[in-house]
């Protein structure tokens, strides 16, 4: 079998996140597989996503696909979902309760799938070799394409357990704070159901940054996390809100006007010492 592409890999490096919410509501949020403590022997497993998907869900549902029995390729077509009660306790928030991030750690939800199923579930892990450097930053352009993965609107494949993927490019030039936060706007469709969408730089085979174009070079990088974006009300003003997660019917419809506040991946970093006494354990 030929080995998988890197669009094929990032397709399970996101994972939908099906929260029920008082009343019976159904929220869709994206949640992404990420390392933390990676000290090239060991790493804590774990989902990112942000504070306002996983809050108040009495329970959730999560959506794996399976491995092959090498563990090397994905058992397309072959899911497992896991219900988890008190689901929002099983979260780790950032340290700055500003930041709309939390992370959960799965290596024993990892170990109990493979227990029960003899399989392990077939992810991509992101890292934070991933984030883009100081001279990255500097060498940028100004007007990034970018490619958001997730479930918009919660449309997904359900039978392949894919999500969908979407382009855009930068809102704002990423070496700025937008309005002091570390945040940046990106020009694309935020729609329900992206909150928590990975937003990343992915250039093949061609590099545009300020020294021009560069043939036959590749840049892979994870600039950071959707979490909100303007959208015009009824009366013509704009609000800033969070990217839904629900699509509940109610009196007054927001107008989405195709931008997203994006969380600066360097956030991401803050989660190590979160996670350090989980790595001990490992050892």
């Amino acid at each position: 079998m030929n080995q998988l592409s890197l669009f094929e890999r990032l397709g399970f490096s996101t994972i939908r996140i099906e929260g029920t919410l008082e009343g019976g509501v159904t929220s869709t949020g994206t949640g992404f597989f990420m390392k933390f403590c990676d000290d090239g022997k060991h790493f804590v497993p774990a989902i990112v996503t942000n504070n306002h998907v996983i809050k108040d869900a009495k329970y959730s549902r999560l959506f794996f696909t399976l491995s092959k029995t090498n563990a090397i390729y994905p058992a397309y077509g072959h899911n497992y979902e896991a219900d988890i009660y008190k689901f929002e306790k099983a979260w780790r928030s950032h340290p700055d309760p500003e930041i709309d991030l939390c992370a959960m750690p799965i290596s024993d939800f990892i170990h109990n799938i493979e227990k029960k199923l003899g399989t392990r579930p077939f992810i991509h892990f992101l890292d934070l070799s991933l984030l883009p450097t100081d001279a990255d930053i500097e060498d940028m352009a100004g007007l990034e394409k970018v490619t958001m993965i997730g479930y918009p609107n919660g449309l997904w494949d359900p039978h392949y357990n894919q999500p969908i993927f979407r382009s855009g490019i930068l809102a704002t030039h990423y070496k700025f704070d937008w309005n002091g936060k570390p945040e940046f706007v990106i020009d694309a469709a935020c729609f329900p159901g992206s909150s928590g969408s990975p937003v990343m730089n992915i250039d093949i085979g061609q590099v545009y940054s300020k020294k021009g174009f560069a043939f036959g070079t590749s840049r892979v990088k994870l600039l950071g996390v959707l979490h909100a974006g303007p959208v015009i009300s009824a009366d013509g003003s704009i609000v800033i809100e969070p990217t839904p997660t629900s699509n509940k019917i109610s009196i007054c419809t927001p107008i989405q006007i195709n931008l997203g506040y994006v969380i600066k991946a360097s956030k991401l970093i803050d989660f190590n010492p979160v996670f350090e006494s989980e790595l001990n354990d490992q050892k």
